[in-house]
């Protein structure tokens, strides 16, 4: 069988068993992540170096692309594989030999297909300002980003231009006009893309993640400068992406960006997927929505007094993660073991219950 054939028999397998991962290693049987558990799939033998590194070249069909790979040892790429299905992944080396991890991209959402909070809706009708969807590795957030700004497409006539490494959603323009700019290949960099964005007449922007402090710094004068900016970043909650982003400037530059930061953001939203008592998963959440209050607590350093804001802040629209938690257990869809593993405090949660 060759490479091409088995690979997308091993992409059906995870489709079939609505799985969300695979990754594929020399050595090893292929795994899928199916409910938030990797699992082998049957009926598989583990594959060579031959093998893994001929399914990178059958997905990553530019030269150039597989010389930097083996160059740099690691590689970000996306895969169309039929019927509009979507995969990104990432190629890289261990212990001298070759991986590659993959995700599916699911069409793109509805808030309601996706059981978000009616609340994010107020944020794809905003004509200016900085929105950060947050959370570890794997909890929705691109997917999140991807309904917002399918909102706006369908709702808004404006220009959308996002700029990712790689491009996952594709879009099509539909009351907006949708341009899409993948780095490597459509620009050389995220801060290159947002320095000409400006000239680009764009009224909204998605960034595909913070990555760097000129990415940040580009971001936050874009959204000042009447801009509508929209972004991820690996970061647990609110607190702590102000924190991460404030640091990750020099200390002579940190107030100016704390001042930026506090005039231009107008919300985080933190996700996390929890495993559903009857199969699948599950969103808890937590939405800051940036206030006098909040703005001033960040531009004065205050930010471990962000959670009590948000704690307290129900009738600004602000939702607590802890109550987003309770919410899941007393409707039945989750348990309260799994809603106490994925709570950031787990005392204040028991105090809920």
């Amino acid at each position: 069988m060759d490479t091409i054939t088995k690979l997308h028999k091993l992409i059906e397998a995870v489709v079939v068993a609505g799985g969300s991962d695979l990754h594929l290693s020399s050595g090893r049987i292929p795994a899928m992540r199916v409910n938030s558990a990797l699992v082998s799939i049957v009926n598989q033998e583990p594959l060579t170096q031959s093998e893994v590194f001929g399914m990178i070249k059958d997905m990553v069909k530019e030269e150039n692309k597989i010389a930097n790979f083996l160059e740099n040892q690691e590689l970000d790429f996306a895969y169309d594989f039929g019927e509009g299905s979507r995969l990104r992944g990432n190629a890289f080396f261990q212990k001298g030999e070759i991986s590659i991890a993959m995700r599916l991209i699911p069409q793109v959402k509805t808030f309601k297909d996706l059981n978000l909070p009616e609340a994010l809706a107020q944020f794809a009708n905003r004509k200016q300002g900085f929105f950060l969807i947050v959370g570890p590795v794997g909890q929705g957030k691109s997917t999140t980003m991807a309904a917002i700004i399918d909102t706006i497409n369908k709702e808004r006539t404006e220009h959308i231009v996002t700029i990712e490494e790689p491009i996952e959603y594709i879009f099509e323009s539909k009351k907006s006009i949708i341009d899409q700019r993948e780095v490597g290949i459509d620009t050389k960099s995220f801060e290159s893309a947002l320095k000409s964005v400006f000239r680009e007449d764009a009224n909204v922007i998605m960034v595909g993640e913070m990555r760097s402090p000129e990415t940040i710094s580009a971001a936050v004068t874009a959204a000042e400068t009447g801009h509508f900016v929209i972004s991820t970043l690996h970061t647990n909650n609110a607190s702590q992406t102000i924190d991460r982003i404030i640091d990750t400037f020099p200390a002579g530059q940190q107030d100016q960006i704390r001042n930026q930061l506090a005039n231009s953001l107008i919300g985080i939203f933190s996700q996390r997927l929890i495993p559903r008592v009857s199969g699948g998963l599950v969103p808890a959440y937590e939405l800051l929505i940036n206030t006098k209050a909040s703005a001033n607590l960040i531009r004065e350093g205050r930010t471990n007094e962000i959670d009590i804001v948000i704690e307290t802040g129900s009738e600004h629209g602000m939702i607590d993660m802890n109550n987003s938690l309770v919410d899941l257990v007393r409707k039945g869809e989750i348990s309260v073991d799994d809603a106490r593993r994925f709570s950031l405090n787990p005392k204040a949660f028991d105090n809920l219950l």
